[in-house]
This record gives C-alpha cells, structure tokens and sequence, in this order.
C-alpha cells in the first residue's frame, strides 16, 4: 500500500466507525467499561437526604455542625489494544482481510475510549513483540494507532501469544481494559491468558473466516500455512477431506471457547463476512446486564 491509499483507508474507517460509535456504542461502553472507585471531591454542610454514613466527623467537630464527604467516580481508564499481526491475518476470502477487520475493530474501541476521555495504547505482535505504542489520549493518537495496526509490516510471521501477554503485564502494572484481537492460531499460552485476565479485564476479539471452517468442493486445491509456509494438495471433491475439515475447525474453536471460560476471559466471536457491529453490541448488553 501507497502512503497515500494508507491515509485515505485510515479516513474512510474513521467516519464509518465514528458513526458507529456515535450511534450504538458510545453509551454502553460508558455504562460497562467504569471506573475502578471514587475519588475525594469536596466537603460541604450536610442536608437532608444526605446518608449520614458520609459525615466527616473531624469537620463536623471543628465547626460544630455536620459536613459530608463528597466523591466522585474515577472515571480515566487505560484501554489497550492487543493485535495479532502474523502471516495468517493477511487471509480473507471476501472483500475484508482479518488484518483490516481487526483495524476497524480497534478504530472502534479506540474512539469509544476516547469519547469517555480514557487513554489508548497498542501492542502489535507476531512471534515477537513487533511495535508498542504508549496509552495517550485523543483523536490523532486514535489516527495513529489506527494507522499502525491497518499498515504495519511486521518482521515475524507467527503467532506467539504467550509473550505478547507477558509483555503487557510488564508494560502495563496498572489494571487496563485490555481488547485482545487474534485469530489465536497458537498454543501453550493458557497460563499467561489466566494471569493476565486477573490483572486486568481482558476480552479476547476471536477473528475468523468461513474458508478457515468449509472447505468449498473445488477439485484439487494447494493449502498453505501462512505462518509456517506448510503445503499440502487436497481433493477438496472428496467429502471425507471437507468433512474431517470442518471437524478440525469446529474442535478448534470449541477448544478456544473453553479455554477463554476457564480462564475467566471474555470472548467475542467476529467474522470477515459477518457485520461486526452485531457481536459486539451483544457483548455490550451481556456486560451491562453482569453489571
């Protein structure tokens, strides 16, 4: 991609997503996604109606009528995006690769952070960790992390999730609302999932195609593992290879389901060829109901 057709991409998921925020989710993030407490604000005389649990009795002894307490909800939070840049998110069987899905996703909750005056960072990672982008607010940072995750070119082509949350809990000791959009074509980072999830409130964005689960009866077809560079020639004609497929695929994502639950991680299921909007708004009213 030219610098330029980057810049006009990055516009268009502004507007859109802006729309989508502005719309649908600007207020349930608010109501879902609150502060940790209260934060002292001020003290005034006490009226009536006021619980008497908020008096502040060593005001109320030195002037000899009662005074209250008043908070106010802390409000900041610290959102951070988690993106998965390996080979196998350049994949897309439609007109959305899930490298662009994730983007938009991220522009998404990056702009309803921000709408609430949070801060936003990212970690972008491979088998390594590729690119870490500090929590700060406003618009042009939203841009530009934006623009990070749409058109980063990564040095690594697989996925190690282990260290990329490792690499948050170091980077970020303070609980964060943490947005963890993968594919999850890895293994063996269960124990650093459950660590982090009870750090900080992790939610695992689950990216995937229909061509990752159905084989489609094309005749003989060359597979190749984005990540590994693995071949391999199917009869796709055959109906035991699409079946034993999808068997693969489905075990796979039940697998995924599983682990995210005894981990105590909140998971979204989003698709290429699915509106996006959808899943996420479920998950905002299931949020706000636990709540």
């Amino acid at each position: 991609m030219l610098p330029r057709e980057i810049l006009k991409k990055v516009r268009q998921i502004e507007i859109r997503t802006n729309r989508e925020v502005t719309d649908v989710l600007g207020g349930q993030y608010h109501s879902v996604f609150k502060g940790r407490g209260m934060e002292f604000e001020e003290v005034r005389e006490y009226m009536p109606g006021d619980e008497v649990r908020s008096i502040d009795w060593n005001v109320t002894a030195r002037f000899g009528h009662p005074f209250i307490k008043k908070f106010k909800e802390e409000r900041e939070l610290t959102v951070m995006l988690v993106v998965d840049v390996s080979a196998s998110g350049q994949f897309g069987s439609g007109q959305q690769s899930k490298n662009e899905l994730a983007a938009e996703l991220g522009a998404v909750l990056a702009f309803s952070a921000i709408r609430n005056n949070d801060k936003v960072g990212v970690i972008l990672f491979t088998d390594r960790i590729e690119k870490y982008v500090a929590p700060k607010k406003g618009r042009r940072h939203v841009l530009r992390v934006v623009r990070e995750i749409l058109a980063f070119q990564p040095t690594g082509t697989g996925t190690n999730l282990t260290k990329a949350l490792d690499y948050l809990n170091r980077v970020q000791p303070k609980r964060a609302v943490t947005f963890v959009l993968s594919d999850f074509q890895d293994a063996g980072f269960e124990k650093k999932l459950r660590l982090a999830g009870r750090r900080h409130d992790v939610i695992a964005l689950s990216l995937r195609d229909p061509r990752e689960e159905i084989l489609p009866a094309v005749g003989l077809v060359e597979l190749r593992d984005a990540e590994t560079g693995a071949q391999a020639v199917v009869d796709t004609f055959d109906p035991r290879v699409r079946a034993t497929f999808t068997d693969r695929a489905k075990a796979r994502v039940e697998m995924l389901q599983e682990m995210f639950r005894s981990a105590s991680v909140d998971q979204i299921e989003i698709r290429t060829d699915i509106d996006y909007m959808r899943p996420l708004v479920k998950f905002f009213r299931m949020r706000e109901r636990r709540a």
